[in-house]
């Protein structure tokens, strides 16, 4: 396993759509692998995609408190209900925004093993999956949000900080 390094904002391949991966290869493993490694060198990190560090493919790992998960070609079978909370992004660091999405998830996603899984997450979990799928096509938190925050103090940026990434955003229909 190695620490890959994170791609930020501005570089263009995180706007890519990532590609289904056909077949689980050894060399999939060891991507997820390094992924697992790479989010868990510091602390405070919940989801990662594939395509952060570099490699379009339908890959994220997470773990928002439970333990690894890891998410292979996932497809969103249901939303319900409504949250709107904080988010952050490896590729955007030291801000945050607030951004709804839905509270209760259904997700079918291929293991490592070439099984097909049904995960039903709420809360927070629901949160990280739908913020990592949306990676999976080139979409960041900043996309939803109007205002960004500092992480540390958690006070509103001011224009001249905020507007260099908020100039970066895409309109998103869906």
């Amino acid at each position: 396993m190695a620490e890959r390094m994170i791609i930020r904002l501005g570089d263009p391949l995180l706007r890519e759509v990532s590609k289904r991966v056909h077949t689980i290869t050894p060399q999939t493993e060891k991507i997820l692998d390094d992924m697992a490694q790479t989010l868990y060198s510091d602390k405070g990190r919940a989801g990662l995609s594939a395509i952060q560090i570099g490699i379009p493919k339908q890959l994220v790992v997470m773990d928002c408190g439970t333990g690894l998960i890891e998410l292979i070609n996932p497809i969103i079978l249901e939303r319900s209900g409504a949250q709107t909370g904080p988010e952050a992004c490896l590729s955007i660091p030291g801000v945050i925004g607030y951004v709804t999405r839905a509270a209760i998830v259904k997700v079918e996603t291929y293991t490592r093993h070439g099984e097909i899984v049904t995960i039903e997450a709420k809360d927070l979990l629901a949160r990280c999956i739908q913020h990592e799928m949306d990676h999976l096509e080139g979409i960041l938190f900043i996309d939803y949000v109007e205002e960004l925050y500092a992480v540390r103090s958690g006070k509103k940026l001011k224009p001249r900080d905020a507007d260099p990434i908020l100039l970066q955003r895409r309109v998103i229909r869906k």
